[in-house]
């Protein structure tokens, strides 16, 4: 991966995407671990193994969670939209304003408790779609209206 120009200013996403991540793992791990240990009494000791092993995962995870949500940002130029994530394999989204075809800005329940959304700019080659997740209501819908203006004063896409 080229790394982009070193003018680009970074902007990251709302810290409140890592609590949610972070609440929505601890509940799946509170399930599993739950469950294990419900197996445990009723069938086997050998489950409380499990239940450790769910709970070590949970807490392995949880480091990862907050370096995958670090590793979010977005950068708006002149011409296009740059989009980066991955910690392990990491990528790179150019998407150019003249391109994007329409703006979509969704936010699930736990995504509105927060005050999050998540805004995906859809391109004719799907490969070419890229998303922010994690962003404030408010940057959210300032980012869709900005890419939007600029994709009709480019006469092309929106």
């Amino acid at each position: 991966m080229t790394a982009p120009p070193a003018t680009v200013v970074w902007r990251s996403i709302s810290p409140k995407y890592f609590w949610l991540r972070l609440a929505v793992l601890a509940a799946w791990t509170l399930v599993f671990a739950v469950a294990a240990i419900v197996a445990a009494v009723l069938v086997s000791g050998w489950f409380l193994l499990a239940a450790f092993a769910v709970l070590a995962l949970g807490a392995l995870r949880a480091v990862f969670v907050r370096r995958s949500v670090r590793a979010w940002g977005y950068a708006e130029r002149a011409e296009d939209l740059l989009v980066r994530h991955g910690l392990l394999v990491r990528r790179l989204s150019i998407v150019p304003y003249a391109r994007m075809q329409f703006v979509d800005v969704t936010a699930g329940p736990l995504e509105r408790a927060a005050g999050l959304a998540t805004v995906t700019l859809h391109t004719a080659a799907a490969a070419s779609d890229a998303s922010v997740p994690g962003l404030e209501a408010a940057e959210a819908t300032r980012l869709r209206d900005r890419l939007a203006a600029l994709g009709e004063i480019r006469e092309e896409g929106l």
